[in-house]
């Protein structure tokens, strides 16, 4: 049976949390991407998660959540955590803390692990959803495993219409690449690079973050080598482009599609999975992407598109 495809309205968002509430899976936007949320309570509903998206279970899931006492009730809270979010939420940054005894989480959101990835959304839809609902919601990005992340209602229905039960449309999200993931289990780590600019959490914390290294276990959402992946092969770095290529271009360049032509990399965030989309769909058996500078939200677009780079 193909997904409800439901409006933003306060009707069709009270439809939504009654699904979540039976234990469905619904669709929703953040100001990042598209979420597929899921009761974190209900050990049925979040393994519906992996099922849908063909989710190898090792790899964690992040707990959204409507405010702050939500999320001090599940985790344990420390002051550099009260300054990221007094800074930062509701927004685009994810926090890993130790994980409450008797939290109530199901052992399936934190692939068994002992801390709990915690946010706070920032978007209108996903806000009143949260509200709604009241509990917490386990969602990844609303795709199949290891591809594209979806930004717009369509790209969920495109890839999981049959798999889920209802896509709250709330139109195109904002931010456009995944929150930034930071680690406060330990010393302050950045597990993932995303919406929020390693360069501000350092200036909140005032101390250099530590950085996960290459070989180190699943701890966070979002680390397979593998991930964020067009069916078409990716090139990057691409100064000239092959014919036949697809092309998407960064700055004043000559190109398919381009994530912005004035080099804005905030513009390009939020266009950057739509346009891999839209290239993939043109059947292009390679997509050839301009140099993007690694500084700010750059980090986060390289990073993604180093995954979506990665050997399958």
């Amino acid at each position: 049976m193909p997904a409800l495809h439901l409006s933003a309205s306060t009707p069709d968002l009270a439809h939504a949390a009654g699904i979540l509430a039976r234990g469905g899976l619904v669709a929703f936007p953040t100001e990042t991407v598209y979420g597929l949320g899921a009761d974190a309570r209900q050990d049925r509903a979040v393994a519906g998660i992996y099922a849908a998206k063909g989710r190898p279970s090792f790899n964690p899931l992040i707990v959204h959540l409507a405010d702050l006492d939500a999320a001090r009730a599940l985790v344990h809270w420390t002051d550099a955590a009260q300054a990221l979010a007094d800074a930062f939420w509701p927004g685009p940054l994810t926090l890993v803390l130790p994980l409450r005894e008797g939290a109530g989480i199901s052992r399936l959101v934190t692939a068994g692990l002992d801390s709990l990835a915690v946010r706070l959304p920032a978007a209108p839809v996903a806000q009143a959803l949260l509200r709604a609902f009241g509990g917490p919601v386990a969602a990844p990005s609303a795709n199949r495993s290891g591809q594209i992340s979806p930004t717009r209602a369509r790209h969920v229905l495109d890839g999981l219409g049959d798999r889920i039960d209802a896509v709250v449309d709330g139109g195109p999200c904002a931010v456009g690449v995944e929150s930034t993931i930071l680690g406060l289990t330990g010393s302050p780590t950045l597990l993932r690079p995303g919406g929020v600019p390693e360069e501000a959490i350092t200036r909140v914390l005032g101390t250099p973050l530590a950085h996960r290294r290459d070989g180190d276990g699943i701890t966070a959402p979002g680390q397979l080598q593998s991930h964020y992946a067009p069916h078409a092969r990716v090139r990057l770095n691409a100064v000239d482009f092959a014919p036949g290529e697809a092309r998407l271009g960064f700055g004043p360049v000559d190109c398919d599609l381009n994530l912005s032509p004035s080099g804005d990399l905030t513009e390009a965030a939020a266009n950057l999975f739509e346009h891999l989309h839209r290239l993939d769909a043109s059947d292009a058996t390679v997509i050839a992407v301009s140099p993007i500078p690694h500084v700010g939200l750059g980090v986060a677009i390289n990073d993604r598109l180093s995954r979506a780079a990665a050997e399958r």
